[in-house]
């Protein structure tokens, strides 16, 4: 640069000149361009929220579709494992022994297999009656156990990952009621 090029930028006594008019539109666009670029990170950001939410929900759906699914085909199976569990208690002679053995095995070997899917027998003799549980199909009057405790179960229920698959059928102890010994007031 020589010195009539420096006396063009700088003035008279080497002082910045105070207004170059293209200054403040150069920094009005750095300024317009700044905004641009935060909005468009913080768009960025909110898509990539986004897409991680939608992500885990899609994750959540396909879960309890394969489980909704494995819940069905149990369905299928509990009355298969009651079959197993009545040819089992229908053969108790010596000459079944054999047979009784396999048998005993399958049905071990299909109940653990459940067990590991997330299913749960409910086998309530001695629990509190729950209705959500539990379904009644008889009343017995007995002083000799509290009010509504399950004194045998006819049907077992089947629990999946806390959903009830089928209810307990159950045998419930009462207590007798004036009216049910017939001593009117």
């Amino acid at each position: 640069m020589d010195e009539k090029e420096i006396k063009i930028k700088f003035g008279r006594e080497g002082e910045p000149e105070a207004a170059d008019s293209d200054l403040p539109r150069e920094d009005a666009d750095a300024k317009k361009l700044s905004a641009e670029l935060e909005e468009m990170k913080q768009s960025l950001l909110r898509h990539q929220a986004d897409f991680v939410n939608y992500r885990k929900r899609v994750e959540k759906e396909s879960a309890e579709t394969t489980k909704r699914a494995i819940g069905r085909v149990i369905e299928t199976l509990i009355p298969i494992i009651d079959g197993f569990e009545h040819a089992l208690a229908a053969h108790r002679e010596a000459e079944y022994e054999n047979y009784r053995k396999g048998f005993e095995l399958i049905h071990k070997q299909l109940l653990e297999n459940l067990a590991r899917l997330g299913v749960e027998r409910l086998d309530p003799v001695g629990k509190q009656f729950d209705p959500h549980l539990h379904q009644a199909m008889d009343r017995a009057e007995t002083t000799e156990h509290e009010d509504g405790v399950i004194l045998e179960t006819f049907q077992p229920g089947y629990l999946f990952h806390g959903r009830v698959l089928r209810p307990a059928l159950v045998r419930v102890a009462v207590h007798p009621s004036a009216a049910s010994k017939g001593v009117v007031n």
